[in-house]
């Protein structure tokens, strides 16, 4: 299969990964991840190991369907878009093995400092999603597939309608923000909005030394 003049993995498995994204994402997220998964898949051309083109496809694929309103949970988005893609492989009796892999791509796909020391699938795809939304590792990519996935998949005003979406995740789930990137936008963005010191948790923990 070719995306974008990009050959890809062509699975059952990654054609129903597509099809829940999209019938489950907003069309501007569906195409993030799309761009997701052809940017990590240029970006590990090469790589030594090699990710698993198929995990590496439904982790990209899979890995904001905690941001949408059918899987949004309690959790951190990137762990409600981990339970969720489980369940997903768990119906198809994708070995434990593997599962795990893609649950570790997504739970961890905002964790550079993670993920990049994990296996190539949850590297790649971490790396993958970075390109699409603040362009690291964009230079590694030629130009012109740069410009042929933007074509095939365009931003849709990816910058306004992601900000929007991660501010409601922070008004909505608070607590869930504290410790990864959405701290940033609910600092920024949302009035009201304030976050614990680990700091002050440190100095008033209940020991005396």
């Amino acid at each position: 299969m070719a995306l974008a003049g990009i050959e890809v993995v062509d699975t059952p498995l990654v054609h129903d990964a597509i099809e829940l994204a999209r019938n489950s994402s907003e069309p501007y997220l569906f195409n993030h991840v799309m761009r997701s998964w052809l940017f990590g898949v240029l970006i590990a051309q090469g790589a030594k190991p090699a990710p698993d083109p198929e995990l590496l496809a439904v982790s990209a694929i899979l890995h904001d369907l905690g941001m949408s309103d059918r899987y949004a949970a309690q959790e951190r988005f990137e762990v409600d878009g981990a339970n969720a893609a489980r369940s997903f492989l768990k119906e198809r009796r994708i070995p434990a093995h593997q599962i795990q892999l893609v649950w570790d791509a997504i739970a961890l796909h905002t964790t550079r400092s993670i993920a990049l020391h994990k296996e190539p699938e949850v590297a790649m795809t971490h790396s993958g999603i970075a390109a699409d939304v603040i362009g690291a590792g964009i230079d590694l990519i030629p130009q012109d597939k740069v410009r042929a996935v933007l074509a095939e998949f365009p931003r849709l005003s990816m910058k306004k309608q992601f900000q929007d979406c991660l501010c409601n995740i922070v008004r909505q789930k608070p607590a869930t923000s504290y410790d990864n990137f959405l701290r940033d936008f609910g600092t920024r963005y949302v009035k009201g909005y304030t976050a614990p010191s680990f700091v002050d948790l440190f100095e008033n923990a209940p020991f005396a030394e």
